[in-house]
């Protein structure tokens, strides 16, 4: 009886570590920004966070500080579910109603803008992690006041761009073609990426004019930022990609603590190991005890 009792205990020992491994989250994550036509978060981290060339980008570092920058791959909402309109008030669309964005949203002709015309037009997105979901393109609607905050209402209701996207992309790009309707002056691209992997979702706004230069001539033309840059600002960006979106945690750790995990993987794993090994032992010296007392 009493074997029997420690053999039942081992097992539900073990049954807890495998339940600890099965609950702890695995890696998961999509992050990007739009690169053509180039989306503002993007076109400021190409300015550089440290040394923004304009006005507007030095206002958004004069506000929010450099973290918003190098954080560009991350203005999401972790727990969308497609709920958009109810979850971004009007004002907010750029910065996906998140504070550490705020200076997304401002209602700006400064903005470093992309030249566009009506017809095809090739969309860009640079990803740091590939999920499958939907990336849905709007544009705002003829007449728009780009000196007005940004409102749902402003969109015009069909999508100039439908792309799914997949959990590879080539090179870090996904690569789709969309078109754009006949427009003049300024105007605001607005993209939504909602995964279906996760409730996770991706918003971004991008400047563009047409029309040519004369159309804006005070407006800074959008560059994206390059691979280089890309790889020169990794190291401080505080965005993680582990959960579902909007986790993010502080850099990388000092030489004094960087043998502490920084993840609660390993310390689950381990725990998880620990009281495997506890179990297994446990069930060897019951068999052994009951061996001796035979």
């Amino acid at each position: 009886m009493q074997a029997t009792r420690r053999t039942a205990a081992g097992v539900a020992t073990l049954s807890a570590a495998a339940a600890l491994v099965t609950l702890t989250p695995t890696t998961a994550g999509a992050h990007g920004a739009v690169f053509n036509p180039v989306s503002r978060v993007a076109a400021c981290y190409a300015e550089g966070p440290e040394t923004p060339k304009s006005q507007v980008c030095k206002d958004l570092v004069a506000d929010s500080g450099t973290q918003p920058l190098y954080d560009w791959n991350e203005v999401n909402i972790a727990n969308a579910a497609g709920q958009h309109q109810a979850l971004i008030p009007d004002g907010k669309l750029c910065s996906a109603n998140r504070e550490k964005y705020r200076a997304l949203d401002w209602a700006r002709t400064d903005w470093p803008a992309t030249a566009v015309a009506a017809g095809s037009f090739a969309f860009k997105v640079r990803v740091t992690a590939a999920h499958s979901g939907t990336m849905t393109v709007y544009i705002t609607k003829p007449g728009f006041d780009p000196t007005q905050p940004l409102k749902w209402s402003d969109l015009d209701a069909t999508p100039v761009a439908v792309y799914n996207t997949t959990r590879t992309a080539t090179d870090g790009y996904y690569n789709f073609t969309g078109n754009l309707p006949a427009r003049t002056g300024r105007h605001i691209v607005y993209k939504v990426w909602q995964r279906n992997d996760s409730p996770e979702a991706f918003y971004s706004c991008s400047d563009v004019t047409f029309g040519g230069a004369a159309a804006q001539p005070a407006a800074a033309k959008a560059q994206a930022p390059s691979e280089a840059k890309i790889a020169a600002g990794a190291s401080l960006s505080t965005v993680s990609h582990a959960g579902h979106g909007g986790d993010e945690q502080a850099p990388a750790p000092s030489a004094e603590t960087a043998d502490t995990p920084s993840s609660p993987l390993p310390m689950a794993l381990a725990g998880a190991g620990a009281l495997a090994a506890f179990g297994a032992g446990s069930l060897l010296l019951g068999r052994r005890r009951n061996s001796s007392a035979s």
